[in-house]
């Protein structure tokens, strides 16, 4: 029992750790959402798309994180977007809170092969503190430190950078997140001072010869951290089924595992969505193959969403690669 609770600490502390790396990512963008992953996404499509995600991870374990977001983006002009971002995370003792300003730009480098590219920006603005008015006696520690007061939390600000590679149904995107260095001198030594990590998101859709309204949708994304080289990959899949009115649904899975373990997943789990009138719902499960696997039912996330004020845009540098963005 004493190495798992230690087992527990030190994942909840990785998983801390990596939260104010950057805000962790699970299978949001599975949903249909590109856009969590990089603002280069922003004004594709022909619709103002909005998505809320609510994820609970490792049911059954106490205190484990907990977390809500809302992605919203739209198209300015006709080669341009603009997108936002807010989130609220809960982990054991630890909140953050935080908001992503975005802006793309979308150019056609061939309108006639279809290959355009497109760069993208966001800002942010994160919080991130201890809640020590949640701290509660234990039989090992019956009193609290006395020393322990006042807020206990910081504030940062940083900035993210990408491109995004498309030709005809294949994309490529690569984005460096919190490119600068966080100012915590008198927590240098404590907390990671480089905040860089970098992620890159490709795949391809296919589209069946049998019948023009499916989709098979293949991914990967990977995610690199610049200061321990700690990186993971999921590899992903899609199946989309449309109907006349441009309503679908679909169904996928996605595999996560550590760069340098290919063979020991990390969590492995399904995804399936379905639209109707310009609403979105999804919900994924993921499956946790660790030591925790025995002691929590998996991490579960509900995604809803709205499509609306559809606009076409005059220009082919702003169309996606799969029907979905053109409903």
């Amino acid at each position: 029992m004493k190495k798992f609770t230690l087992y527990i600490l030190l994942l909840v502390f990785a998983n801390s750790f990596g939260q104010e790396l950057n805000l962790p990512v699970f299978t949001q963008y599975l949903a249909d959402n590109d856009f969590v992953i990089s603002p280069t996404y922003a004004g594709i499509g022909d619709n103002v798309k909005i998505r809320a995600n609510g994820l609970t991870q490792w049911v059954g374990i106490k205190n484990a994180p907990d977390n809500q977001s809302i992605y919203g983006d739209i198209r300015i002009g006709n080669r341009s977007g603009a997108g936002i971002s807010a989130y609220n995370d809960k982990n054991g003792n630890t909140r953050q809170k935080g908001v992503k300003f975005s802006f793309a730009h979308h150019l056609t480098l061939d309108y006639k092969s279809k290959q355009f590219l497109s760069f993208g920006l966001s800002y942010n603005i994160n919080s991130f503190r201890v809640a020590i008015e949640d701290f509660n006696t234990t039989y090992d520690i019956p009193i609290i430190d006395p020393a322990i007061t006042n807020d206990r939390g910081v504030s940062n600000n940083n900035f993210d950078a990408g491109f995004l590679y498309r030709w005809k149904a294949f994309y490529f995107s690569l984005n460096a997140n919190n490119i600068m260095k966080k100012d915590i001198e008198k927590y240098e030594g404590v907390e990671p001072i480089q905040l860089l990590n970098y992620q890159l998101y490709s795949g391809l859709v296919i589209k069946s010869k049998q019948n023009k309204d499916v989709e098979f949708e293949p991914s990967v994304f990977v995610q690199m951290f610049d200061s321990d080289k700690r990186s993971s990959t999921d590899v992903n899949f899609k199946y989309r089924k449309f109907n006349r009115k441009g309503d679908y649904y679909f169904v996928g899975g996605s595999y996560r595992f550590l760069n340098d373990q290919f063979f020991k997943p990390l969590n492995v789990g399904p995804i399936g969505g379905i639209t109707f009138n310009k609403f979105f719902f999804a919900y994924s499960y993921q499956l946790t193959l660790n030591d925790l696997s025995g002691y929590n039912s998996g991490t579960h996330m509900v995604t809803i969403g709205l499509d609306f004020l559809q606009g076409v845009s005059n220009c082919a540098c702003t169309k996606g690669t799969s029907q979905s963005y053109y409903r």
